[in-house]
């Protein structure tokens, strides 16, 4: 009694420090450090790309569930009583002891998958030791033992079956059967036929046979012998078996698809620790952007630029469809082929201009068809230019914004503030704003600030989502699905990103912007389009940087925004380059290639009608002809017409007269549309049907000057307050300087006096070429009819301008 007592004490303590054993002793460090290849996979779970594991093994993060074809296929070949074990198997022991006894050789080991498992575990702590692989004897086989209890009881049968598949030799550097199923077959492993399952159940067991040349009709022995196992267990039917005997073996390893590999690139070095990055990429529309891209590539590349980008967004998701991060006309270095060029920033050109237009609209500070002055200026010492080089006088805003006018967007900014602006800017999301609003200056709008492809496409696709129904104007762009996943949070858990976004535009101003760049012109098309039955409706930006460093193209459809990118990651720039000839045909070749969608609805909710004059766009005040129009219902547009002045006439209405030289009954008293002198001298030059004020009656010029507040006289060069620095020639002089003035009058003469002398006067075309010294000057200009206009202004010397 006594010594059975002791026994059962023994067998109990025995079983207690085998339990704290199993549960308390460190599991192998290869099954949570095992480094892993990174893969990026398409929404459809189609392989986009990967990269080598740093161990260079091709091992791809482990499956979450194994496919039940390869599962049975595997149980069958390797262990039929994989759930009823404990991860021995006393069983196929004695059969493998009796088989090699007979034999006399080792022939069989009788290993589980456990044990398989605690084998290859422990092969990889080795070799992440630098340590020379253990042998096979009859210690390891205890320890592979002893082990495959532990795995087995800190992990489910199942869990075991995905750690074993990840872990498993496949050939080669080829580890993991997620590795195996796209190197050797090119697609997911729950992809695979039966013949394709059976083979890799059984190619760990003889890895090295998967090589030509290396006894391959063995291996297709193995796999044909287990299909027919598999079939006569009632896994496939007899025809099933028939024609998978008939699928050949995989000569080699294929390659990877590297469709996205820019983007592979930046999530790896984004996120180091993460293995597997589902995407929400569209695997088939990547490809088209991949082939559009590098067709172009050759275009572009005699025009002097050699990358390009594309980015491609579902704005009724705000997924992210393509990613093209960079299309070098070659790989050589010196056009920078591995840099994702669709994170980095660049000049913006004149990209930011509808969100401008879209904040005045809702701030109501703007009416689509308000006039902006178009005429020569400078805003201390900076004089912006037209890309044609011409002057309109004034145009609508959104003419402006249609034809990417340079000279009303920098009025416009000034008018909304730059300080402003930026604020707003990073509100929606543009990162990149990180200098001082002064820093910027009013270049803010025409490309002296820097931003990514990445943050303005997804600006643009706000827009287009606030215009569309308003509910996405907030939410950040999407790049990796948003599923759980139940891989190790430590190599698998997907990044999350969340900007704080606000919605800013909302969407009756985010409607009427993107209608204004509807009216954009089509390269090669003009405003024609519309004639073309097969055209979609696109709302499309350009931009080209100063230097012609950079050229955008921005746009959307119905459902999706583009952002393309043209240039030279060097910065050099290119000759040819603008955003109309070299980034818009590229744009309408990937919307060509796109399924055409219809245009949103009219948000007739968020708009209203407003009465304005049809002739300058603002509130018609009783003096003009009005129009309706459509303005965001919670913007406050109250900016009365300045434009329209009441004048009188004599009897037959072809003079002006007033009370002191003419009779009130004898007047005709009319409204006019009268542009600021500047305004009137090029608006005229576009509009040949503008009237300019009828000339005073000839008695009616005495008092004039305090009775009319008109002034007809307005100077282009130097304006007010106006900064001039006068380079000196070659030849050491100082240049002369063209100061010009424009007159209501086309007949009228004007005469100049510069520091109260006089020096000359002109005729038509006002202008004097002087030498100006350095220091204050005063310039006064008088017509016939006595009008003055005075202006001072400073010529700055070379020490001044440093």
């Amino acid at each position: 009694m006594h010594r059975t007592r002791w026994f059962l004490f023994w067998v109990i303590g025995c079983v207690v420090v085998l339990a704290l054993t199993l549960q308390y002793f460190p599991l192998p460090k290869s099954l949570a450090h095992t480094p892993y290849a990174t893969m990026l996979v398409a929404r459809d779970g189609s392989l986009l790309g990967a990269s080598i594991a740093a161990d260079q093994q091709w091992r791809f993060a482990p499956v979450t569930t194994l496919p039940q074809k390869y599962k049975k296929a595997l149980l069958l070949f390797e262990d039929h009583y994989f759930y009823q074990h404990p991860g021995i198997n006393p069983v196929a022991l004695v059969r493998a002891l009796r088989g090699n006894y007979a034999a006399g050789k080792v022939t069989s080991g009788g290993s589980t998958i456990s044990m398989q498992l605690a084998r290859l575990l422990r092969q990889a702590d080795y070799q992440q030791r630098n340590l020379p692989t253990p042998a096979r004897n009859l210690s390891s086989k205890i320890i592979e033992a002893t082990r495959a209890l532990q795995l087995e009881w800190r992990f489910s049968k199942d869990e075991l079956l995905i750690h074993y598949t990840s872990h498993a030799p496949f050939g080669g550097n080829i580890v993991g059967l997620r590795a195996a199923a796209w190197r050797y077959f090119g697609r997911a492993p729950e992809n695979l036929s039966w013949a394709e399952s059976a083979l890799l159940a059984v190619l760990p067991n003889s890895p090295a046979l998967i090589h030509p040349g290396r006894q391959r009709d063995k291996l297709l022995h193995k796999r044909n012998r287990l299909l027919t196992r598999l079939q006569q267990q009632g896994y496939l039917s007899a025809l099933d078996l028939q024609l998978a005997l008939l699928e050949p073996l995989p000569e080699r390893p294929a390659p990877l698809p590297q469709s996205a590999a820019h983007l592979l690139a930046t999530l790896k070095k984004q996120h180091a620790h993460h293995a597997l990055f589902e995407s929400t990429i569209d695997a088939g529309l990547q490809q088209v952007l991949n082939q559009i891209a590098a067709r172009h590539s050759a275009r572009l590349a005699n025009e002097g630029a050699h990358n390009l980008a594309l980015l491609l967004l579902d704005h009724s998701t705000m997924e992210t469809l393509a990613y093209v991060g960079n299309q070098p006309w070659n790989n050589t270095a010196p056009f920078a082929a591995d840099l994702d060029l669709i994170q980095r920033p660049r000049s913006t050109g004149s990209i930011l201009k509808p969100l401008l237009y879209g904040l005045m609209l809702q701030s109501g500070e703007l009416a689509p068809t308000s006039l902006i002055p178009d005429i020569p200026s400078q805003f201390g010492g900076y004089s912006p230019r037209n890309y044609d080089r011409q002057f309109r006088g004034a145009v609508p805003a959104q003419f402006a914004l249609a034809h990417s006018l340079n000279i009303p967007a920098v009025y416009m900014l000034r008018d909304y503030g730059i300080g402003r602006l930026q604020k707003q800017l990073q509100t929606m999301g543009m990162s990149t704003l990180f200098r001082p609003a002064e820093d910027y200056g009013l270049t803010l709008i025409l490309g002296g600030a820097e931003g990514t492809l990445w943050e303005l496409t997804g600006i643009y696709a706000r827009l287009a989502a606030s215009a569309r129904d308003g509910d996405l104007a907030q939410t950040p762009v999407k790049l990796l699905t948003a599923d759980a996943t139940n891989l190790p949070a430590r190599h698998f858990a997907k990044p999350v990103i969340k900007p704080v976004l606000k919605p800013v535009i909302q969407q009756g101003a985010a409607w009427l912007t993107l209608q204004a760049l509807i009216d954009v012109a089509r390269p090669g098309y003009d405003n024609y389009w519309r004639d073309f039955s097969g055209s979609q409706t696109i709302a499309w930006k350009t931009g080209t940087s100063y230097g012609l460093r950079d050229a955008w193209a921005i746009g959307s459809n119905g459902r999706y925004t583009l952002g393309v990118w043209v240039g030279n990651a060097s910065g050099e720039p290119a000759t040819f380059l603008s955003g109309q000839s070299s980034a818009a045909p590229v744009l309408f070749d990937v919307f060509d290639a796109l399924p055409k969608i219809n245009w949103f609805a009219k948000p007739l909710h968020s708009l209203k009608t407003i009465s304005v004059c049809d002739d300058d766009g603002y509130l018609a005040g009783g003096q003009c002809t009005a129009v309706d129009i459509e303005v965001p219902r919670n913007s406050h547009f109250a900016k009365v017409t300045a434009n329209h002045r009441r004048i009188h006439l004599d009897t037959n209405a072809q003079f002006r007269v007033h009370s002191q030289c003419e009779a009130v009954s004898n007047m005709q008293s009319k409204n006019w549309f009268v542009l600021p002198p500047a305004q009137e001298f090029y608006w005229r030059q576009h509009h040949s049907n503008y009237q300019p004020l009828p000339p005073w009656r000839s008695d009616c010029l005495a008092n004039l000057n305090q009775l009319d507040d008109d002034q007809p006289i307005e100077l282009i060069y130097p304006q007010l307050q106006s900064r001039i620095y006068i380079p000196m020639d070659l030849d050491g002089k100082r240049s002369r300087a063209v100061l010009k003035a424009v007159h209501r009058n086309p007949e009228a003469i004007l005469y100049w006096h510069l520091n109260d002398e006089f020096i000359g006067e002109t005729k038509i075309f006002h202008e004097r070429e002087i030498a100006l010294e350095p220091g204050l000057h005063q310039l006064v200009l008088v017509d016939q009819q006595g009008y003055r206009l005075q202006r001072r202004f400073r010529v700055i010397g070379k020490s001044d301008a440093e």
